[in-house]
């Protein structure tokens, strides 16, 4: 179950990473208004946390040879079809929830900067 868990996490970080550049690059445009910045990456970030939670409830019901996971995991660490299915589900549910869990927290902060650039007048 180990390997599974390896290859579920480096999935799922990659996923996120190509969101948080695109969330970066978006910050990066409106740099000229921090608050607009921070408000902005924060929302795209709850986004991407609700996007993470649908993937976490999705996981229960999608066939594990049609995942990610899957297709990277190599051929001797795979467990039994029999279990295949409950392991690859567990392993991707348990990955995203964690991912969306921090995501939620970034989102958080980029609210609360947002808040006090906003108190301090920018």
């Amino acid at each position: 179950m180990e390997p599974m868990r390896r290859v579920a996490y480096e999935v799922v970080q990659r996923a996120c990473l190509f969101g948080t550049l695109a969330i970066f690059c978006v910050m990066v445009g409106m740099s000229f208004d921090a608050r607009l910045a921070f408000q902005t990456g924060g929302t795209m970030t709850a986004v991407m946390a609700l996007t993470l939670i649908y993937k976490a409830r999705e996981a229960l019901t999608k066939p594990y040879n049609k995942t990610e996971l899957w297709l990277y995991l190599p051929e001797d660490k795979r467990p039994p079809a029999a279990q295949a299915q409950w392991a690859s589900a567990t392993v991707l549910r348990e990955t995203y929830l964690t991912f969306a869990l921090w995501t939620a927290a970034i989102s958080i902060g980029m609210w609360v900067l947002a808040l006090v650039f906003r108190l301090a007048g920018f």
